[in-house]
């Protein structure tokens, strides 16, 4: 597997091709090496902002060279915007994450981001769902959980009560500023939190399992209602309290 030293190697010599590239008029670091946060795990996260180029053309491009010099394989392709996200990985699990960019939006969306070199464009950050909608999300789920427990659809059922918790923990979250996409600080959130929430994990697909998964899921989405807005809890405990009954 790879060490700090081999990522900071493969991070300098992407920069090299950066700065060699007509075609790319800013770089910047992002992710925990943005900031020094890197560990002993971490991936390489680069954005390159371009111009007078197809952002594909431009992967495609700095995909062969990739594969010519790292053996590395591409695996999927993610569009926030103009922006494209392709990530790669080398045969030593070193996984590398490169974006790119209109160079008009090549900026940070939060403060992992540290410009290489180029000129760093002010950008707003995409609206997160709100606390309500998480709500309505989770209501939603721990709907369609008991549902799929009473059908016998017990595979379905776990997927539904997963995401069920999910959002019941980005709603924690929210509550306390801590950042969820990801899961990304779910592991700061205090114990009053996390150790409810053990017991909403459902440990088989056995219909008790997962409706004792379903209840405790559900008596913790009520807390964060209740200090969401008392209002709308009032409203909704009768209805839940009876789908974990």
């Amino acid at each position: 597997m790879f060490t700090a030293e081999d990522r900071e190697r493969v991070r300098s010599r992407l920069l090299e091709w950066a700065r060699a590239d007509k075609l790319i008029t800013g770089a910047a670091i992002t992710g925990s090496g943005a900031h020094g946060g890197e560990d002993d795990w971490s991936d390489i996260d680069l954005v390159f902002g371009i111009e007078g180029a197809d952002p594909m053309t431009v992967l495609g491009d700095w995909t062969s060279r990739l594969q010519g010099e790292f053996k590395a394989l591409d695996l999927f392709d993610l569009r926030s915007g103009a922006t494209i996200y392709r990530v790669f990985l080398l045969p030593t699990g070193l996984e590398v994450d490169l974006a790119v960019a209109p160079a008009a939006e090549f900026g940070p969306l939060g403060p992992r981001f540290r410009a290489i070199f180029g000129e760093a464009a002010e950008r707003s950050r995409p609206p997160r769902s709100s606390p309500r909608h998480l709500v309505g999300l989770a209501c939603h789920h721990a709907l369609h959980a008991r549902a799929c427990i009473n059908r016998g659809k017990v595979w379905q059922a776990e997927h539904v009560i997963h995401n069920l918790r999910d959002h019941i923990a980005a709603l924690a979250c929210s509550r306390l500023g801590l950042e969820s996409f990801f899961g990304r600080e779910l592991d700061s959130l205090p114990a009053e939190v996390t150790v409810p929430l053990q017991a909403a994990l459902v440990k088989s697909v056995d219909a008790g399992q997962l409706r004792r998964a379903l209840n405790a899921a559900i008596r913790c989405l009520l807390v964060e209602i209740w200090n969401l807005e008392p209002g709308l809890a009032v409203k909704l405990e009768p209805v839940l309290r009876e789908v974990a009954r």
